[in-house]
């Protein structure tokens, strides 16, 4: 049996909900299209150990709620450009980068630092993303689904099954209507592969028989009976680094001990390999290869016929350069690093675009029970510089994040399973379900409410399926610097929508330099009614415009301290914006076309006919004052702006006299 040290993922100190968040890019907890308060299915993509009311509905093309996954809103990111790792004196450019502004609220707390400002637990924050060509299809399509069904799964039922028996479970189960993020292959190795026995437990019963004799990754601490949510492996997603090949890349973990940055940046699988047992249909390692195997560890796979195969983790494959010594020669072209190794899921080694370790900083400091903002007055933020693709192809990506927390009753990283609770080897774990404490008096004891299975505890939060596509042609657009202005929140008074948060842009102070570039883009529902059943919450849906519906613009207004937009004929915003790609795909507009259009979120193309025929203001039927018929998504508009300072607001989103939907740009 495999015993490998790995770090736990942090986690809460007693038996309470705690839960995080994601609200740009909007995190689902698992929702999808549900018009009540409450989700429908928790254990429908993953296990995010939140409360039920969290989350965002998937966005919406138009004004109606999408009937399919065509009509859904896929947000729209630019890659980076090949310049985003250039350095000057020691220091990034920023040249080419596309950056995103990740937001998220935390209930337990997090931040700190062991030595200077210690916090009362220990946490971490890891942030991953998947990605894959958008033009894949078929049932390892990532998707987001149009039920809220949680995919199937048939265990096996023999241990030697053929491919075509191994094939067959997979096409009985994957269903195109349900979401999917890991692959149905994914969790059916992990459901086979013996449990790593080395990682700790307490004193938690683990099931021992996954139905074929043994206990397997399916069970962990935090998971002990092995229940399944979607495609995720429990082993995988408990503990971190993860000692097996993983489908996820590591964006950046942010820490509350920054002397453990080294380590988990040296252990990630961006840029350490890992090993799995790899066994084939045919004897002898001559057939086709199996995608799971019973065997953790390298002994054991070689004794039972296996090959123990080292897996590398990459961005994307670069099958252009097809020898190890191509691909060994091509690092370093335009700052793009190339590997040769074998993909996770695959046997034949590959040229392969290298991943940079993840960034490590210190965590965002916030209260303990407080899911609210940080000691700056904001919730917990990372700007993320997305990737760059060299293929120039689309990519269909999922970002996952992962809130860990434990306190310091015990020593969370060197914590191992020596420490496993074993009364016949006389063994203690350092913590005990539920413990009697003897406070000195006679035959008294106080008795604590701890639960083993939350401690080390993982929290989860994953977006709807989003794309990142290649930047517009252009002489100069390979090493602009964009920032993605965005929008988040849903429908509803803060008590409705709690624990996600109200309307607000996103990053809504946002200081750049002339010459940068604004990638403005919003998504939103038309479901989100926060209708019955409504949990521990306010159910209901308070707002302006028809029930169930976000919607957002962008006006101009003459300072942040106003409430009414300025007419345009005042306006200076869109004056001398030069429209780089829309949406539309008609650049040449003019600034009363562009504040036309943002202001109506894409109702309306342009002013007149002439310029865009029946999308104009002129042309198409009269839009709702309160943009009711305009689309609950605005698919974007990449602009530079002059030189300048500019207030702006959303105008249907100032109900009850405090809403603050507003924003300010500097252009230095």
């Amino acid at each position: 049996m495999m015993r490998c040290v790995a770090v736990l993922l942090l986690a809460a100190c007693v038996s309470v909900q705690a839960d995080t968040y994601m609200h740009n890019p909007r995190g689902s907890n698992n929702r999808l299209n549900e018009r009540s308060a409450n989700r429908n299915n928790g254990n429908r993509m993953f296990d995010s150990q939140n409360n039920n009311r969290g989350g965002y509905n998937v966005g919406d093309s138009t004004d109606q709620a999408s009937g399919n996954e065509a009509q859904q809103y896929r947000m729209k990111y630019f890659e980076s450009g090949p310049y985003k790792t250039m350095v000057a004196d020691g220091q990034l450019t920023g040249q080419g980068q596309s950056l995103m502004t990740i937001e998220w609220t935390n209930q337990h707390g997090c931040g700190g630092d062991e030595d200077t400002d210690p916090h009362k637990l220990n946490c971490n924050i890891v942030l991953q993303y998947m990605c894959q060509e958008d033009s894949v299809t078929g049932d390892d399509a990532i998707r987001n689904g149009r039920t809220t069904q949680t995919q199937n799964h048939n265990r096996i039922n023999n241990l030697n099954e053929n491919q075509n028996t191994a094939n067959n479970r997979k096409n009985n189960a994957v269903r195109d209507d349900r979401g999917l993020h890991e692959m149905w292959d994914w969790y059916d190795k992990c459901y086979n592969r013996e449990r790593n026995m080395g990682l700790f437990t307490a004193d938690q019963k683990l099931k021992t028989n996954n139905g074929n004799g043994y206990s397997s990754a399916i069970y962990t601490r935090q998971n002990p009976n092995g229940n399944r949510r979607g495609y995720e492996c429990p082993e995988e997603r408990d503990y971190y680094p993860y000692w097996h090949p993983s489908p996820w890349k590591d964006m950046a973990i942010l820490v509350s001990n920054q002397s453990l940055c080294e380590f988990y940046q040296s252990e990630s699988f961006n840029v350490k390999q890992k090993y799995e047992c790899v066994e084939t249909y045919g004897a002898g390692n001559t057939g086709t290869a199996k995608h799971w195997s019973r065997w953790n560890n390298e002994a054991e796979c070689t004794e039972n016929g296996g090959q123990w195969l080292a897996f590398t983790n990459y961005l994307e494959k670069a099958p252009q350069l097809t020898t190890q010594a191509a691909c060994e020669a091509n690092s370093g072209t335009n700052g793009m690093r190339y590997v040769w190794g074998r993909p996770e899921g695959e046997t034949a080694e590959q040229c392969l675009v290298a991943l940079d370790p993840p960034d490590c900083q210190p965590a965002p400091w916030t209260r303990v029970n407080h899911l609210g903002n940080t000691r700056g007055g904001q919730a917990s933020r990372y700007e993320w510089t997305m990737p760059y693709f060299p293929s120039d192809n689309t990519q269909r990506c999922v970002m996952r994040l992962r809130y860990n927390i434990t306190t310091d009753d015990y020593d969370p990283i060197n914590t191992d399973a020596s420490q496993n609770q074993n009364i016949n080897a006389g063994v203690l774990s350092p913590i005990e379900q539920n413990p009697y404490v003897d406070i000195g008096a006679d035959r008294l004891a106080l008795r604590l409410a701890i639960n083993t299975a939350q401690y080390g505890r993982t929290f989860q939060d994953r977006s709807h399926a989003f794309l990142i596509m290649p930047r517009p042609a252009g002489a100069d657009m390979a090493a602009a610097k964009i920032f993605n202005l965005n929008v988040r929140g849903k429908r509803g008074n803060i008590v409705q929508v709690y624990p996600a948060v109200e309307y607000d842009f996103i990053p809504n102070d946002l200081e750049i330099n002339q010459g940068d570039l604004v990638h403005i883009q919003w998504t939103g529902s038309n479901t989100h009614n926060n209708n019955a059943p409504g949990g521990d919450g306010q159910t209901g849906d308070a707002g302006e415009g028809r029930g169930g519906t976000d919607r957002s613009n962008i006006v101009q207004m003459l300072d942040r301290l106003e409430n009414f937009p300025m007419p345009f004929e005042q306006t200076t915003m869109w004056t001398e914006a030069q429209v780089k790609w829309i949406y539309t795909g008609t650049t040449n507009m003019e600034p009363m076309d562009l504040a036309v259009n943002i202001a109506s979120s894409g109702y309306y193309e342009c002013m007149k006919a002439a310029t865009c025929q029946g999308d104009s203001v002129q042309n198409k039927n009269k839009m709702n004052n309160l943009l009711n018929n305009a689309p609950a998504s605005y698919g974007g508009a990449l602009i530079e702006f002059a030189q300048g300072e500019y207030f702006y607001m959303g105008s249907r989103n100032n109900n009850f006299s405090n809403r603050s939907q507003k924003g300010r740009l500097m252009i230095k």
